[in-house]
């Protein structure tokens, strides 16, 4: 009968699994090279692009809002001129250049203030009759006086008086606009393209067209990097990037100078907005900064080859010892065994296959179960009797082999595991990676400004909009804002007692005690849910007949709860790590993972970076970041973190908030890092082979050899009662199939009075299970 599994399939299995494994570290660590500019510098340049583009195309939004929003709140007089018409709609301030009133339908200009909106290349007729309530913003290149942002506006004017005739006045109203009702106009408002947000020393922010041009440079700090003769490619290969390889972003590397290494990302503006083509394909943040290279990188080739060799020399050697002192003597019983049950069985002859002893190994459970066939042989022929043919004193056998053997295997993989090819985290981050997480940790905080700045400066709006108005038109004004921004959780009004007299959205968290003056604060500071409000003052009403009629917005505060679940997705920044927003006591308010509010930071060592930013008497604090050696939750490695005071002018300033962030340093993309990973992993999965392949061994070999081993003595000892049944078609279960067979043969023996060969006697049949 053929056998099945037994002891060759593991072992042949182990010294395959180390084989193999002993390429990983040829092929994995041996690969790995430093590079002058580490992967993880050039993937924090294309965050750090990313987020300049999310920065400007929320500046365009929240602009194109407010255009829209003005547009709204405007009431234009019926019997002005187009020319007025157009003063009163067009936003004061800064950053409007110009403004132009375009007729419906035809799209043709009846009145321009500020300087010439450029809309050459512009299909006006087309957006006036578009049937869309919101136009999406246009970068327009062709003006003289630079890159122009248009915004749009759709303005209902009033029916133009009539006159005692009952006919439109034509003084009044442009030829072709005549009609019954509200008549309505296409504004727009070309403002100029503001400065990108961009931090960190010496980094440099471009805004380039689909053809590579230039349209607007800002610098972080000092002046902006100077583009030489070959880093001038550096635009247009990021545009053509963004054009025709579908990336929303990505990195480059520029040339070399001074000892400085140009490092470029890019992020395509387009890609950072999910809802409309605003801008179309081709516009392109890219952003620049000179790096100190790498030098003198170390080669971990060596270290694979002797790793892989060793590994190697240890694989053949485990084998060579399981062959020798297990699968050969094993194999050498099974052979043994069948012979003499096969002699045992036979009526002629019976000597010539008796005759030969059984050669008993020196080792182990073999030879023992050898000693014991050999004392069976012995007796089958009448030459002794049943003696014990164990050993005073054991020695060690399979079991310890198989453990010395994982130990071996273990003393390959366990340093690679825990020691070797380690490097202090101080040593394997450079100053390049933690000045770019500093960076990206102010592009958070400068996110969090804005918001909450756009919110306060909406919020002033809403006052203005609701100061004097009766109390069912101020309720509408606060349900429209609410639904108009998602920010708000809830949005009420407080008399001058500090009652709640309006409200749109859920029930407030804790009610503000009514403030004097506007601004943003923390209302609770303890709880489940931080509350965050900002607050404005209504202006005095200007009609006052009305605002006696409602009586509730005069000399009343204007509150808008601001979610704390929109601060934890302004503070989450893929590739930024965890990110919490703290207050002035540095307790959690907000974060991008799981927190409990007004939780402290996760470790003393981020806590203590956090106490660096605090500001000295008199000054508004300053941004840190480290290496954190302690890492920012039990059992972590190191990480780089940084901390940033989140204003230090506008309605939060006086808050004392700062974002902090932390990245594990295992994370970043470091040569020295990724040796360490594979080192791990080489380690791990030579454990994880052995430890496999070895408990393999143990399971199908030697647990059944030391059961086989006790049956076999007690037989040789004279036990004749314990029938033997085998178990698996393996060695093993062979041997027990022969010890059974040599058992009825020296029960009839002892029956027979000495014969030495057994009648047919059924033999049993193999089954699972244990006898009776």
């Amino acid at each position: 009968m053929p056998l099945l599994g037994g002891v060759r399939p593991p072992i042949a299995a182990l010294l395959c699994a180390l084989l193999a494994v002993a390429v990983f570290p040829t092929l994995g660590v041996g690969a790995v090279h430093e590079q002058e500019v580490p992967q993880a510098v050039r993937d924090a340049e294309r965050r750090i692009a990313e987020d300049a583009a999310d920065s400007f195309k929320t500046s365009v939004d929240v602009r194109a809002r407010a255009v829209r929003h003005s547009a709204a709140s405007v009431r234009a007089p019926a019997s002005g001129t187009p020319k007025a018409t157009l003063r009163s709609l067009l936003p004061t301030g800064p950053p409007v250049r110009g403004g132009v009133l375009l007729a419906p339908h035809t799209g043709k200009p009846l009145a321009a203030g500020g300087e010439t909106v450029p809309l050459a290349g512009v299909d006006a007729a087309a957006l006036a009759r578009s049937p869309a309530a919101n136009l999406p913003p246009r970068l327009v290149t062709s003006g003289r006086a630079g890159p122009r942002l248009l915004f749009f506006a759709r303005v209902a004017v009033p029916a133009p008086d009539r006159n005692p005739d009952g006919k439109p006045d034509q003084a009044r109203e442009p030829a072709g606009e005549q009609g019954d009702g509200a008549r309505e106009f296409l504004l727009v408002v070309s403002e100029k393209v503001a400065a990108l947000a961009v931090h960190g020393d010496g980094r440099t922010a471009q805004l380039v067209g689909r053809n590579g041009k230039v349209l607007a440079t800002t610098a972080a700090t000092g002046k902006p990097l100077t583009l030489d003769a070959k880093d001038r490619t550096l635009p247009s290969a990021a545009a053509d990037a963004g054009l025709h390889t579908g990336d929303a972003s990505g990195s480059m590397l520029g040339d070399g100078h001074d000892g400085l290494r140009r490092v470029a990302g890019w992020a395509s503006v387009a890609a950072m907005d999910g809802k409309d083509d605003t801008f179309g394909p081709g516009l392109t943040i890219l952003t620049l900064r000179d790096v100190t290279p790498a030098k003198g990188g170390a080669d971990h080739t060596g270290f694979a080859i002797v790793a892989a060799g060793a590994l190697v020399v240890i694989a053949v050697l485990v084998t060579l010892v399981l062959w020798v002192t297990v699968q050969r003597p094993l194999l050498r019983l099974h052979l043994s065994a069948a012979r003499l049950a096969k002699g045992a069985g036979e009526m002629p002859g019976v000597r010539a296959e008796l005759a030969r002893p059984v050669a008993a190994g020196p080792f182990g459970e073999p030879g023992r179960v050898g000693r014991a066939l050999e004392s069976i042989r012995r007796q089958l022929l009448g030459q002794t009797e049943p003696e014990p043919v164990r050993p005073v004193r054991r020695r060690p056998g399979v079991r310890a082999l198989v453990l010395t053997c994982t130990l071996v295997i273990a003393a390959w993989g366990v340093p690679l595991l825990f020691l070797l090819n380690r490097v202090p985290a101080a040593q394997a981050v450079p100053a390049a990676a933690v000045a770019d997480q500093q960076a990206r940790t102010e592009a958070t905080a400068d996110r969090v400004r804005q918001s909450l700045g756009q919110s306060h400066a909406d919020l002033a709006a809403t006052a203005s909009a609701i100061a004097g108005a009766p109390r069912e038109r101020a309720a509408q004004v606060l349900r429209r804002e609410h639904a108009d921004h998602p920010t708000y959780r809830s949005l009420y009004v407080l008399d001058h007692t500090g009652a709640i007299v309006l409200r749109a959205g859920k029930e407030p968290l804790r009610t503000l005690v009514r403030p004097t003056g506007d601004g943003i604060t923390q209302v609770n500071t303890s709880g489940k849910i931080p509350a965050i409000a900002a607050y404005v003052r209504i202006p005095t009403a200007k009609n006052t007949k009305n605002a006696d009629k409602g009586g509730d917005t005069a000399s009343a505060v204007v509150v808008a709860e601001i979610g704390v679940d929109a601060l934890n997705d302004l503070v989450a920044r893929p590739g930024l790590g965890r990110v919490w927003l703290t207050d002035e006591h540095h307790r959690v308010l907000a974060a991008s993972v799981g927190f409990q509010a007004f939780q402290s930071l996760p470790s003393r060592a981020l806590t203590r970076l956090v106490a660096r930013t605090d500001a000295a008497p008199g000054g508004a604090g300053s941004p840190a970041s480290a290496v954190l050696h302690a890492g920012t939750a039990p059992g972590a490695g190191p990480s780089v973190a940084a901390a940033v005071p989140l204003a230090q002018t506008g309605p939060a300033a006086g808050l004392g908030w700062r974002v902090v962030s932390a990245e594990p340093a295992a994370a970043l993309k470091l040569a020295a890092y990724q040796v360490q990973s594979r080192t791990m992993l080489a380690g791990l999965l030579a454990l994880a082979a052995g430890g496999a392949c070895l408990s393999w061994l143990h399971i199908v070999v030697v647990r059944p050899l030391r059961t086989l081993t006790r049956c076999a003595e007690r037989l040789a000892d004279g036990d004749r009662r314990t029938v033997l049944y085998p178990v698996h078609h393996d060695e093993c279960g062979s041997v027990t199939r022969s010890l059974e067979l040599l058992r009825q043969a020296l029960v009839e023996r002892d029956r027979g009075g000495g014969r030495a060969y057994v009648a047919s006697v059924p033999a049993p049949s193999f089954q699972r299970g244990s006898a009776p």
